[in-house]
């Protein structure tokens, strides 16, 4: 097997190239096979529960759990992107982006690959750029027509909204649409086949403390001990606090609250669950690829493409360099990755697995070619944002308890 080349993505992106090329890999529980794992965790009325589907997995339909989906997937690939810039990655620090600041708040500052919605994020359309409403700013403004008869526009403002997806969904005509052209998943497939196997049973939790295996307080001493705490803790969680200190019958309630004392075990959580085989899948569409033009010039399009599909590749190679997902849902790689470049018309050609070594170098030698045959100026240019303070003071800390 060979490695990817720029040549490969070239030919990928003109007409009747390549459909797709796909990475899977085989995923085990850290621990081995005996070890359960905490797939992705949804709300469904007020109650926790996993994603359970039917997949078709070596020539049967078997059921399966979700345990990464698609958003997740491309929210770890715009992190690992995130990092390799302030790592100083010699390719990715060329790309255009958007940055949004809050003035007088570092700590909240983002880019366009960071934001839920990317370059139309509320955080961006309702900022200012040099003083001006982002929205009235020609540059932002072009961006917002493209189409995808002409991205150009957008290509040198925010090109992770036209390889990771975009949808300018607030505004009332002309809403750009454009779908993610990568995807991919990690999913399981269930030990249980039986129905059983889809209710996953409780799992306990507690907490010990030895020090003090129980505190209870008078209305009094509870608020006291807030007060000094109170300025670090969300308004919810403190009137949460004060409302169950009155409201206390017995004139002493537990300071639980607080972090004190033990918690007794109960099977409140979701348990976890086990899992024959998980498999991790990516899948860049050069064909979506080619749905996004960039003028009528055709060379200026593949080049383009190429620019687009670069990135995804090393936003891919990137991202799978850290498997980590969440707690109690540690895995290890089983084997390589397989990777296969569709040759159309039935066939597939197998290429080495993703490494930056590999799509890094790629991805220059996509910027060179698209600066000179497509004339895209790609020197890290940055768009300023400074953010609407009305924003950041509707942020709420405890937003998570909604």
């Amino acid at each position: 097997m060979d490695p990817l080349t720029f040549a490969d993505v070239d030919s990928a992106c003109r007409a009747g190239g390549a459909t797709v090329l796909s990475s899977v890999t085989d995923l085990v529980p850290a621990a081995g096979s005996h070890a359960g794992i905490a797939p992705a965790r949804y709300v469904t009325g007020n109650q926790g529960t996993y994603a359970y589907e039917t997949r078709y997995i070596d020539d049967e339909a078997k059921s399966a759990v979700i345990v990464d989906s698609k958003a997740s997937q491309l929210n770890r690939i715009e992190e690992a992107i995130a990092l390799a810039i302030q790592e100083g990655d010699p390719a990715l620090s060329r790309m255009p982006s958007i940055r949004v600041h809050y003035e007088g708040h570092p700590e909240y500052t983002s880019f366009d690959y960071q934001l839920p919605h990317r370059f139309t994020d509320g955080h961006i359309r309702f900022g200012t750029h040099e003083g001006k409403p982002v929205t009235e700013y020609p540059i932002y403004v072009d961006a917002r027509n493209a189409t995808t008869a002409n991205a150009t526009a957008l290509l040198e403002l925010s090109p992770v909204s036209l390889v990771l997806g975009s949808w300018d969904s607030t505004r009332r005509a002309h809403q750009a649409r454009y779908r993610s052209c990568a995807t991919g998943e990690i999913i399981g497939v269930l030990a249980d086949q039986t129905e059983s196997g889809r209710k996953p049973a409780p799992r306990g939790a507690a907490r010990k403390d030895d020090l003090a295996p129980s505190v209870q307080l008078s209305e009094k001493d509870m608020l006291t001990l807030l007060k000094t705490q109170e300025d670090e803790m969300s308004s919810k969680t403190v009137e949460g606090i004060k409302k169950k200190a009155k409201a206390a019958k017995s004139g002493k309630t537990s300071a639980s609250v607080l972090g004190l004392g033990s918690i007794p075990p109960s099977l409140d959580a979701l348990g976890l669950v086990s899992c024959s085989t998980i498999i991790r899948s990516h899948v860049l569409s050069f064909s979506a690829l080619r749905q996004i033009r960039f003028g009528s010039d055709n060379e200026a399009n593949v080049a383009c493409r190429s620019l687009l599909a670069a990135l995804a590749l090393h936003g891919i190679a990137l991202a799978d360099e850290e498997l980590t997902l969440r707690a109690n849902c540690d895995l290890r790689e089983a084997s390589g990755s397989r990777v296969a470049l569709d040759g159309r018309r039935g066939t597939q050609r197998e290429i080495l697995p993703l490494t930056r070594e590999v799509t890094g170098p790629l991805l220059g030698e996509a910027i060179d070619a698209a600066a000179s045959k497509a004339g895209i100026h790609w020197d890290g240019q940055v768009f300023e944002v400074t953010g609407n303070p009305i924003i950041l003071g509707g942020i709420e800390t405890d937003a998570d308890e909604d």
